[in-house]
């Protein structure tokens, strides 16, 4: 058994400082002896080990200097204002296929910017997005085509302008078509590309779902009254349109042309390629706005959202990626483009 030793105090007590308590004891391998006294020449506690070790002098004053430090570490560790529990604000955009990968490399980079926000981005189409904003689903719609019927209750901000690409395979040798050809194309009319100068091979339509922005401005610039054949191969996003004409030299379809890349080729409308620059000044016919859709008095951190997207920065970043852009700063002239035809 270790021999009874005594630790010296810390601290010295105020002599005013004095109380008594008797007959107080602990269970487990410690405990406090039967008398515990501070009065003015014993400020004290005896704390007797049960292997024979006696704690002694340790002095009240100590222990509350302690619990004041820790009060304060927890005061700093957690600010006024902010509970431990804390998580960061969110916000939601849903909507149209044609506008998701802008909206998202925008999201990146409002968020890297140090914002202490998360941003979920969901596709779905230009009607859905609309639906999503009305009901409160989601905070942003996005939309690929103007405000109809209802939707025209929720706030638009046009982000950019877009042009929709006629699309073939890189190995089809057709260059240029007409606007009446390309109606008759994808109505059913023309079936080989021998009757618009191709080869005598038959034409493979592929188009967007209804709903879908691409879908509806296409609908209005290209088609009017006519309707799309019932034998095109349907496809619910710009990407899948893509990987289709990409893998098929018969085919012909359309998408966003921030969205076109060497896989596929773009097709002249009336001898006017699709480009920032024959957009921004009206020449070429295929063009529909990019538009972030809120209900009434958003909350600050949409807004917020909105507004980034509007500043010269996120527009470079929209130029960069095909997109006309609406600010005078990043695209030397504001674009409001006409469909008349």
């Amino acid at each position: 058994m270790l021999p009874p030793q005594t630790i010296p105090p810390d601290f010295v007590m105020h002599p005013k400082l004095s109380f008594g308590i008797s007959w107080i004891t602990i269970g487990g391998p410690f405990r406090l002896s039967r008398r515990i006294s501070c009065r003015n020449s014993a400020h004290c506690i005896e704390l007797t080990w049960m292997g024979g070790i006696k704690l002694k002098r340790f002095v009240l004053l100590g222990v509350v200097i302690l619990v004041v430090i820790l009060a304060v570490i927890h005061s700093l560790r957690t600010p006024p204002g902010r509970s431990e529990t804390h998580a960061p604000a969110s916000i939601t955009l849903a909507g149209s296929t044609s506008v998701q990968p802008f909206a998202e490399l925008l999201a990146d980079e409002y968020m890297n910017e140090g914002r202490d926000i998360i941003i979920n981005i969901q596709g779905g189409g230009s009607s859905a997005g609309a639906r999503a904003a009305l009901s409160g689903v989601a905070e942003i719609g996005m939309l690929s085509r103007n405000l109809q019927g209802d939707e025209k209750t929720l706030d638009p901000t046009i982000i950019a302008y877009d042009a929709i690409a006629l699309i073939v395979h890189p190995s089809n040798p057709s260059l240029n078509l007409d606007i009446a050809w390309i109606r008759s194309i994808f109505a059913g009319e023309i079936t080989s590309w021998s009757e618009v100068g191709g080869k005598d091979r038959k034409i493979h339509v592929v188009a967007r779902e209804e709903g879908s922005g691409t879908r509806g401005a296409f609908d209005e610039i290209i088609m009017g009254a006519t309707e799309v054949t019932p034998g095109a191969i349907v496809q619910d996003s710009n990407g899948a349109v893509r990987e289709i004409i990409a893998g098929d030299p018969s085919a012909i379809g359309y998408l966003s042309l921030g969205l076109v890349d060497k896989r596929v080729k773009a097709v002249a409308i009336r001898g006017v390629l699709p480009s920032i620059d024959t957009v921004a000044k009206n020449t070429y016919r295929l063009v529909r706005p990019m538009i972030l859709a809120t209900c009434e008095s958003p909350r600050e951190e949409v807004r917020d959202f909105i507004s980034f997207c509007l500043s010269e920065k996120a527009q470079e970043i929209l130029a960069r990626e095909g997109l006309v852009p609406v600010t005078p700063a990043a695209s030397g002239k504001a674009l409001k483009p006409s469909h008349d035809k």
